[in-house]
């Protein structure tokens, strides 16, 4: 290639290399948009299971005459023993002794096998209904959680001893608040 050559398509590509940038400037990415039909019969979908968990987790209460109730957010809880001092906040360092099982009694996690855990409330990764029920304890406090899966691990689990779409008991008492 000549010399003459080889600066015309330097220039070429140079140009066209500087259009191309112009024309992706201010662009967005490009956003997965749902269609109507496909939002709604997701919405549809959410509440099916909503409910659906909804009437699993009242079963379970009547199966085993158990007196709870449920909070605005759907986490059900039942307080055996009120505790003392003032209840846990955000940031707190919670030291707690619990037991966590699947509703068909399938033990999944217990302090009886790890020791008690402790928690910086707000800090520490912990599944939404079990920090939502904490906020409702006392030192020395005893507690039953029922978490649906929208509060606890979800769609996927925890990828250990939690299976996708679990609803889970945590039996719960408050060693230690500072």
């Amino acid at each position: 290639m000549m010399r003459s050559e080889l600066v015309h398509t330097t220039a070429f590509l140079t140009i066209f290399l500087a259009a191309f940038l112009m024309s992706c400037r201010g662009k967005t990415k490009t956003e997965l948009v749902v269609p109507d039909r496909g939002r709604n019969d997701l919405t549809e979908m959410n509440r099916y299971f909503l409910q659906k968990d909804r009437e699993i987790i009242q079963n379970y209460i009547e199966r085993k005459k158990l007196i709870m109730k449920e909070s605005s957010t759907g986490l059900w809880y039942y307080i055996k023993e009120e505790g003392s001092g003032k209840l846990i906040m955000d940031n707190d360092k919670v030291t707690i002794n619990y037991e966590c099982s699947l509703l068909d009694g399938t033990e999944c996690y217990s302090s009886d096998v790890t020791g008690p855990r402790t928690i910086v409330l707000g800090k520490t990764d912990v599944e939404k209904g079990l920090y939502e029920g904490l906020r409702m304890l006392k030192s020395g406090a005893e507690a039953v959680f029922i978490i649906p899966p929208f509060l606890a691990h979800g769609l996927l689990g925890d990828g250990k001893k939690i299976p996708p779409r679990a609803t889970l008991v945590y039996n719960i008492k408050v060693l230690m608040v500072r």
